[in-house]
């Protein structure tokens, strides 16, 4: 597949690098359209999406239920801000109270980072009304996690790549090794920890899922500690796990759960879910945002929370998770790239193998060459996180992408 950019392209790719704050590495492509799990860029080039916009897109592209959804709210009403009631954004708080197994009630923002900002103020402002001292409002996270970018996000976030330059961090945050109860145990002896916030399944950390007993264990130990357990769920949440919830596949219900991403597949919507233990935490003027929860990101999550919880579409997460692990097993056996696969349903991550460990990357590019759009977690981990409605024919068709991709990898290292 040819590379060079016609004009066109090339004009726009120099607009991006001239006006953009450089915090992206986009490829050097330019996308234009998209229908189910098919996306076609300016030069008319089809590629297979196996990573739905970093997991967002949980329903594909273009969805007809979608579009009727936001253009009929659209037409309607846009914006109230929160000083008023509309009835998209109620509705969607009670069906997720509903839909939740443990919610009493749901604060509606913007984003996976605005919903973990908002669970750790809710942390804080929970330990300061059972009458800990500041010095006891620490929050626990892991080696590994991601959890946002704001200051007090990415601080959470126990990865010193994404905090460097950005000291000084806010204090209150202690970090453990992830799937180490011993760890845990002692990090929370001091009886200071008023929360610990982890991921069901790492994303950014490399897609690792929670060991057997793990959550069940920090259940455990908050409920010894008297501390507030909170699941980050903004990537793994929502069906990705084939459970709507990825705590459901242990079984161990949180005090409060963030989720984002496919929420909204695809349009801008975080909600931050609370259990009894902290369901009034939160009165007149304690949090606030301007924009979240606003009646067009409710309606369209109405249909995506809907659309996510049903039977059918989690039956096809876990058909097309099976799919997708035989096709890379068949791959490895062949090429011999991968340590492991793991993960838990349509949110995969394949571990290189030590001489390929810190290529992802390179490999990504290849992919893109051959009409595949696939994600990293970190230097050493190719992420599968594709549209949970997906079919057999664009998981068997971005499996013989992906080959062609490595074949072309191997011959340009040899």
């Amino acid at each position: 597949m040819s590379t060079v950019p016609s004009p066109e392209t090339a004009a726009l790719l120099e607009r991006a690098d001239r006006y953009y704050v450089s915090v992206y590495q986009p490829r050097r492509i330019v996308l234009e359209r998209g229908q189910g799990s098919r996306l076609w860029d300016s030069e008319g080039r089809d590629y297979v999406d196996f990573g739905a916009g970093i997991a967002v897109n949980s329903l594909g592209h273009a969805d007809p239920e979608l579009i009727a959804a936001l253009t009929t709210q659209a037409a309607k009403l846009w914006h109230t801000s929160n000083v008023f009631v509309s009835e998209p954004p109620l509705r969607l708080a009670q069906e997720l109270v509903e839909a939740s197994g443990f919610a009493q009630r749901v604060y509606l923002c913007n984003s996976g980072t605005e919903a973990n900002e908002a669970a750790i103020k809710l942390v804080r402002k929970w330990a300061a009304a059972n009458g800990r001292e500041p010095q006891r409002r620490v929050i626990l996270t892991f080696h590994g996690s991601f959890h946002g970018r704001t200051l007090a996000a990415v601080t959470a976030t126990a990865q010193p790549k994404y905090q460097q330059g950005y000291e000084p961090l806010p204090g209150g945050f202690r970090h453990c090794d992830y799937n180490d109860l011993a760890a845990v145990e002692t990090a929370m002896a001091a009886g200071d920890v008023a929360a610990v916030l982890v991921e069901p399944v790492q994303g950014e950390g490399g897609v690792v899922p929670a060991a057997e007993g793990f959550l069940a264990g920090l259940r455990a130990l908050c409920d010894r500690h008297q501390a507030l357990l909170v699941f980050d769920e903004i990537q793994c949440g929502m069906g990705r796990s084939g459970k709507l919830w990825a705590w459901q596949q242990d079984g161990v219900a949180p005090d409060v759960l963030s989720t984002a991403k496919a929420l909204g597949a695809g349009f801008p919507i975080g909600a931050l879910l609370v259990g009894e233990r902290a369901a009034e935490v939160f009165q007149f003027g304690s949090h606030g945002t301007t924009f979240g929860g606003n009646p067009l990101a409710a309606a369209v999550a109405r249909v995506a929370l809907r659309r996510l919880s049903a039977n059918d579409l989690l039956e096809n997460v876990a058909t097309q998770a099976a799919a997708l692990r035989r096709g890379l097993a068949a791959l490895n056996d062949r090429l011999g790239l991968f340590e492991l696969v793991r993960g838990r349903g349509l949110m995969l991550g394949a571990v290189l193998a030590q001489p390929w460990k810190g290529k992802a990357g390179a490999m990504l590019d290849f992919a893109a060459g051959r009409g595949l759009l696939l994600l990293q977690a970190g230097p050493d981990v190719l992420r599968f996180v594709p549209a949970l409605n997906i079919g057999a024919a664009d998981i068997e068709a971005g499996l013989a992408r992906l080959g062609e991709a490595l074949g072309d990898f191997l011959a340009a290292q040899s």
